[in-house]
């Protein structure tokens, strides 16, 4: 959670919609890699058009595109990346969603995805629309699942768009290995991937090398490049897996490093973070708490304006405090519309000097009674953070390293300081196996602060 900032992409600006939902990674070398080759290939395309490429702030390894024309790339995706042709491989193929139309025809035919919890939910269909959360309709854009037939139509363009611009298309189908190894050793998040949105086939990886091998063929005698250097020595500082500084959960605690607060976890509830909202869910999905900022310049004027927000009718609003910070609760019914019934809302806005929090407790009206005790007590647990350990807790970051000798990967690995747990994980980052052995002078990915 933390303030969404605003994009500078070329094309169609960004959806704020998937900025609220990840945030802008603030990259300018990495923007400017996929601003230019985005628009090189745009010109070489089947469909030149005014498309826009932006890389959002998110360790899930993904990439989409929307059907009004703007590609995004995760951090996570771009963290994954050996070399600039896998980079170019997957830019052409999202691309070739686009200029294929296959969002548009699948956006006619899809429902709505979810992401991952339930703002999508019946018992809070106004929430979602009102404060920062994401529409269904939304996220039905972002995460279309695609038919193989559109996923094998994009891997011949994603190959024809990057041999145009110069690359070597057979690194695609290395990085869909990739792409398989991380799946099978998460064994699934939960938050869509690349591969749960953009269906794998078996025979994917010998067919993208076949069409590379062609496209190749087709070029001539042009030099096809790989750029593995010059794209590792690019996403040196890459931050790695989740930013603790934007929010965490630990033991059961949502602690924010950045805004220095932190707040109970209800047991066995799934919980989400994004830049404008931290979500948290009964598993069953019959009740919520976000936390959210809530606008205004006074505590009143919070709590009328969130009121306001969510739909609250004949709210009963009380003044009270909270571990020393002036709070107001309020309890009332969000108006029931398009023929759903409304939830019943727990809400207290919190005041941390200029900063006012919301946290929203929602459930059917029948079952307020037995989820209140819940939403109060995450409220109340809203206390400041102190703790150094938890205060200072800083994100992992890619870090390019240089290989001294004759070694293994993995020898290289713990010669960085990297225990021998993560072996497999920095195998997989690296698109490498634990055996494969590095020349001198070879650069590899580790991790460190």
């Amino acid at each position: 959670m933390s303030a969404v900032p605003t994009s500078r992409t070329q094309g169609p600006k960004p959806d704020p919609q998937v900025l609220a939902q990840f945030g802008l990674y603030n990259n300018p070398t990495l923007q400017r890699l996929i601003d230019t080759k985005g628009q090189q290939m745009n010109k070489v395309s089947d469909r030149p058009g005014d498309y826009g490429f932006t890389i959002v702030d998110s360790p899930v390894i993904n990439a989409f595109a929307t059907p009004d024309g703007h590609v995004y790339f995760t951090r996570g995706i771009m963290a994954h990346f050996n070399s600039e042709a896998q980079f170019a491989g997957v830019l052409g193929h999202e691309l070739g969603h686009i200029t294929a139309k296959h969002g548009q025809s699948q956006q006619r035919r899809s429902t709505a995805a979810g992401i991952g919890l339930l703002l999508g939910s019946i018992i809070a269909p106004k929430i979602t629309q009102s404060i920062g959360g994401i529409a269904q309709q939304g996220l039905g854009v972002l995460f279309l699942k695609y038919g193989r037939d559109d996923e094998r139509e994009s891997d011949q363009l994603g190959v024809k768009y990057s041999t145009k611009i110069g690359y070597d298309a057979s690194q695609m189908a290395d990085f869909f290995q990739t792409l398989q190894r991380n799946q099978a050793a998460s064994g699934g998040s939960g938050v869509p991937d690349f591969l749960s949105s953009h269906p794998n086939s078996a025979d994917r990886y010998t067919t993208v090398k076949k069409l590379a091998a062609q496209a190749k063929q087709n070029a001539g005698g042009q030099q096809l490049t790989v750029g593995r250097d010059s794209y590792l020595r690019m996403i040196e500082g890459l931050p790695y897996g989740d930013d603790p500084r934007q929010g965490y959960v630990e033991g059961g605690v949502f602690y924010h490093p950045d805004l220095k607060f932190r707040m109970p976890v209800p047991s066995g509830w799934k919980s989400q973070n994004s830049p404008s909202q931290f979500q948290m869910g009964e598993p069953n999905g019959k009740a919520i708490i976000v936390l959210v900022p809530a606008g205004g310049n006074s505590l009143d004027e919070a709590a009328q304006g969130l009121a306001k927000a969510i739909g609250l009718q004949s709210a009963n609003a009380q003044r009270t405090t909270i571990n020393g910070f002036p709070a107001v609760v309020m309890q009332g019914e969000q108006a029931a519309q398009q023929n759903q019934a409304g939830a019943a809302v727990l809400a207290h806005v919190i005041q941390d000097g200029s900063n006012y929090y919301g946290i929203i407790g929602l459930t059917a009206p029948a079952t307020l009674s037995t989820y209140a005790n819940t939403f109060n007590g995450v409220a109340q647990g809203f206390a400041r953070l102190t703790d150094a350990s938890k205060l200072n807790r800083q994100s992992d970051k890619i870090r390019i390293k240089t290989a001294t000798g004759s070694q293994t990967l993995a020898q290289a690995l713990t010669t960085s300081g990297v225990p021998a747990s993560r072996h497999e994980e920095l195998a997989i980052l690296n698109g490498m196996q634990r055996t494969d052995r590095l020349s001198k002078g070879m650069l590899y990915k580790s991790v460190g602060k």
